[in-house]
């Protein structure tokens, strides 16, 4: 009999539905039950990709006499991390503080009034790498309850006290510039030149520490693009980018991110896009944009819905076995290479072996350059590549008969927006309008399905929307709209930017400064969570900050930019100290120290002078620059950055303003150049 998770829309807890543990979906029902049997609760957090969840699900949640005695003893609650991300900040703190660290499945001992008095994150169904069993774990909280309650509790209010996300206590001082030097010094100090990247295994890509690396290097920081171009490149190389499909997994559990941790998530790979669209645009290095292109290929091809709605992640394991989607054993090699030229090719430039490099098989990473196979096989190295990509072509079609990962197909509008950024970008900068079509369709979808009034909403699946939108989704659906106007310079996409806007301002903002993650009218829980360290995605207030300062730049609204960099001073001190986890904070505080500027094109878009002048403003990348793009006369909703920007002689004009003062107007592409450079 399925239990109470049936009735979810979440695939994550539908994947539990068949458990014999009584589960209960986080909500009153369940925190009533607890408080009426007088029963410790017993939370499960997880995500429909987590390998590891799956593990301990098969091992202990699928076994009965294991559920049983949950079933006796414990009120269980699932929670989907990806749609309760203020449940799991919550929690995760109390791990990380109760363990020195944290990850995923999450299991966390609660009172009834849900105070977390012990938790950890796996547990195995034996004792084993000094874990105790998780039989062991949930007799122990049993006895603890029963004989001890008091120091449970008592544990609980101690604990409760490291949850409400102090924020520095620093007088406020504004953002100095001397901070992004120090921290493209600190990042040099603690990179891997060897390996690339940051830190140890497991390895994270950290594309936001590249992005602001790149956004430094736009302006002739020779070390930060060195160490942003080294870390795409051994990326790049295959492993954790997926050489036969594009897109981008996880992490590496190794320091040469040759083996990934298998899983594919939207985020990654609409953050990581971005970085390698602005390298190729830096560098005019061909191998950064074709692995834009390719990732996202992978998202149109594997992580979209009909609607245009951008699916949250694939899973790490096909058939029971992690990773066996994507490796390769020899044979198949062999079999599915027939020319014997083109197979050899491929086993020297990808290091193939019978061995393999990942339990008996091939994980393809590229170990040769062109102009190495060209000489040990005394061809052209123009001819190499071609020839490659005929034999990857050839291993994806064998590929896509295998069975292929489970998808988690719920729309997550904060991971959207990441996306909707990327195409967008691409499609102006690329010179691919399918690019911002696609980027069009989903700011459609994510307005008409997660935004039907006044309330923007989180989660969507199957035709049903629900959960509260967090600081997160405003933040990053605002940055998505305006980077789409700028592709696509429709009005209705800057007045929805601002209109979220002034919602996120009305319901999430903290008197004492900055935003709270949750809205105003939210479901109380034990703290109102409110987090400004970036993690795999950025942080909500690092994005609300970018946002109001973007904002800022169209409409010349000084209290907002004000706010913005009132927060930017308040987290400073923190962005000295850990550059790689306040990264999104040190791309908002070059943007408003890099005082871009904001460009205004009017004209009839039907003509070909305004497509000159529009070329001319997307011909490089200009990190720190707005643009507005209008029909003249500008419409009333559109904004102020276009207002009272006449035509010149009844031609195309640009203005080039810097904090709305503007040189003389132009209407020659060449004349615009030189305003822009």
């Amino acid at each position: 009999m399925p239990n109470r998770l049936a009735q979810s829309n979440s695939p994550y807890l539908l994947q539990h539905q068949d458990n014999p543990v009584d589960w209960y979906p986080w909500g009153p029902e369940a925190l009533a039950q607890a408080r009426t049997k007088d029963r410790p609760i017993f939370l499960s957090i997880g995500y429909a990709a987590c390998h590891w969840c799956h593990v301990m699900a098969h091992e202990s949640f699928e076994d009965r006499e294991t559920a049983a005695y949950m079933n006796a003893n414990f009120v269980n609650i699932k929670v989907d991390r990806e749609e309760r991300p203020d449940i799991d900040s919550i929690y995760m703190t109390a791990v990380v503080a109760l363990t020195g660290s944290g990850g995923w499945p999450m299991s966390m001992f609660l009172t009834p009034d849900g105070q977390p008095f012990l938790g950890g994150t796996y547990f195995p169904p034996t004792p084993r790498h000094r874990l105790p069993s998780f039989r062991e774990v949930l007799e122990h909280v049993v006895t603890l309850w029963r004989e001890q309650r008091e120091k449970a509790i008592e544990a609980g209010k101690q604990l409760q006290g490291h949850l409400g996300h102090a924020e520095p206590k620093t007088k406020f001082s504004a953002f100095q510039p001397e901070t992004l030097d120090q921290a493209v010094l600190s990042l040099a100090q603690t990179y891997d030149w060897n390996g690339g990247g940051w830190g140890r295994a497991p390895k994270f890509p950290q594309p936001l520490t590249v992005e602001f690396l790149l956004g430094r290097a736009s302006g002739g920081d020779k070390l930060a693009l060195d160490m942003a171009s080294n870390a795409l490149r051994a990326m790049a190389r295959g492993g954790m980018y997926d050489i036969v499909g594009g897109g981008f997994a996880r992490y590496s559990v190794d320091d040469n991110w040759l083996v990934p941790h298998f899983e594919k998530m939207l985020y990654d790979n609409g953050q990581l896009a971005r970085a390698y669209l602005h390298a190729s645009l830096l560098t005019k290095d061909s191998q950064f944009r074709q692995v834009c292109e390719r990732t996202l290929d992978f998202v149109v091809g594997e992580l979209r819905n009909a609607q245009g709605g951008f699916l949250s992640s694939l899973d790490a394991d096909s058939e029971g076995e992690e990773g066996k989607y994507y490796v390769w054993s020899f044979e198949e090699i062999t079999s599915e290479i027939g020319e014997l030229e083109i197979r050899e090719l491929l086993i020297a430039a990808y290091g193939i072996t019978e061995q393999g490099n990942f339990e008996g098989n091939n994980i393809l990473q590229r170990v040769k350059s062109d102009e190495e196979l060209a000489e040990q096989f005394k061809i052209n190295p123009s001819a190499t590549n071609s020839k490659l990509e005929g034999a990857l072509a050839a291993l994806l079609a064998a590929r896509s008969r295998r069975v292929r990962p489970g998808t988690d197909d719920k729309v997550l509008t904060s991971w959207n927006a990441l996306m909707m950024i990327s195409f967008a970008e691409a499609g102006r900068y690329l010179a691919r309008p399918d690019y911002t079509a696609i980027a069009r369709q989903n700011a459609e979808f994510l307005l008409r399905e997660l935004h039907p009034s006044d309330r923007l909403l989180r989660s969507w699946r199957a035709g049903r929307a629900e959960h509260n939108a967090y600081l997160e989704d405003y933040a990053a659906l605002i940055l998505g709209l305006l980077a789409l106007y700028q592709s696509d310079p429709d009005d209705r996409w800057y007045a929805a930017a601002e209109r979220l806007a002034t919602e996120m301002l009305l319901h999430f903002r903290d008197p004492a400064g900055g935003f709270f993650d949750t809205r105003n009218d939210h479901e109380r829980l034990i703290v109102r969570p409110k987090n400004l360290q970036d993690n795999a995605t950025p942080s909500g207030n690092a994005l609300a900050a970018t946002a109001l300062l973007q904002l800022g730049a169209y409409n010349a609204n000084s209290e907002w930019r004000t706010l913005a960099e009132t927060m930017l001073g308040a987290i400073q001190g923190s962005v000295r100290q850990y550059p790689t986890a306040f990264a999104q904070w040190l791309c908002a505080a070059s943007f408003t120290l890099a005082e871009g500027k904001e460009i205004a094109v009017v004209g009839n878009p039907e003509l070909s002078d305004v497509g000159e002048l529009v070329a001319q403003v997307w011909s490089q990348w200009r990190p720190f620059d707005v643009a507005a793009i209008s029909s003249f006369p500008p419409a009333a909703e559109a904004p102020a950055l276009l207002a009272n920007r006449p035509l010149q002689n009844g031609r195309a004009t640009a203005y080039v303003c810097r904090n709305f003062a503007c040189e003389l107007p132009v209407t020659d592409p060449e004349a615009l150049a030189g305003l822009l450079s």
